[in-house]
């Protein structure tokens, strides 16, 4: 099979994977689910690109080992984080704003969310046809990007959900832990987990392919979904000591904060 009908079959298993959530939330009215089968499908995309590809064995067994790993500890987290949770406030005010048409927007939106899923795997793809296994310096190197990533974005979700269970944190701002250093350790890490494929690609014909995954994946956390999401203009009235942490720690990349 050759890597652009492997694409094609990844992109309509992304599109097939969300409009089945888009008519779930037509029953459960609430969209928060996309967040967690979004999380699974990259994986999956990862899978079956390993199972299509031509890479050395070796190769394409790493390379779905660690895209099935990420995905599935991502989705898990998000899976528990939502269960009895009314929807995400994200989906709620789209939803409110969209009205009568929110249904059609909204499974708009699920195809889109699809097409960035398939957009974001392409590292997967040109790892899946690699015509040589990498040096073993860069299966190193690449297991230590994905190990601090995932274990570092692990931690982050760990904290601050062991700070949300303790009832005298309601309404305050998370600074335990990662979350002293960066106010979205989990984004950073969540983006550096991207580079372990760049990493992993090195040697490969269009391993230039792989850059713009952790570079959209940044921009899309930095500028769009992520913290545009949760530091909006009500931010500083919801959350005590929000200007503070905001005046005092890096949005980004973890670093030791002002004083």
């Amino acid at each position: 099979m050759t890597a652009l009908a492997a694409f094609g079959i990844g992109l309509a298993t992304a599109v097939i994977l969300l409009v089945l959530v888009w008519i779930i939330q037509l029953f459960t009215r609430n969209a928060g689910l996309v967040d967690v089968v979004w999380s699974a499908a990259v994986g999956i995309l990862g899978a079956e690109y390993a199972l299509a590809g031509d890479a050395p064995g070796i190769t394409r067994v790493l390379l779905a080992a660690l895209a099935l790993t990420w995905a599935f500890r991502l989705a898990g987290y998000l899976a528990v984080r939502m269960r009895g949770a009314p929807e995400d406030s994200r989906y709620a005010a789209a939803r409110k704003a969209w009205g009568r048409r929110a249904d059609l927007y909204m499974l708009g939106f699920f195809i889109f969310q699809a097409v960035v899923a398939a957009v974001l795997s392409i590292p997967f793809l040109v790892v899946a046809y690699m015509p040589e296994a990498p040096a073993i310096w860069v299966v190193l190197l690449t297991l230590l990007v994905w190990f601090v990533s995932v274990v570092g974005e692990g931690t982050a979700d760990a904290q601050l959900k062991a700070f949300k269970s303790r009832p005298e944190n309601a309404g305050k701002v998370c600074r335990e832990g990662l979350w002293r250093y960066s106010r979205h350790p989990n984004y950073f890490f969540e983006s550096l987990h991207w580079v372990s494929y760049v990493v992993l690609a090195i040697g490969a014909p269009y391993w230039w392919a792989t850059l713009g995954s952790p570079i959209l994946m940044a921009w899309l956390l930095l500028k769009v979904s992520g913290i545009p999401t949760i530091e909006g203009k009500d931010a500083a009235d919801k959350r005590e000591g929000h200007d503070e942490y905001v005046r005092t720690t890096s949005a980004f990349i973890p670093w030791p904060p002002k004083r």
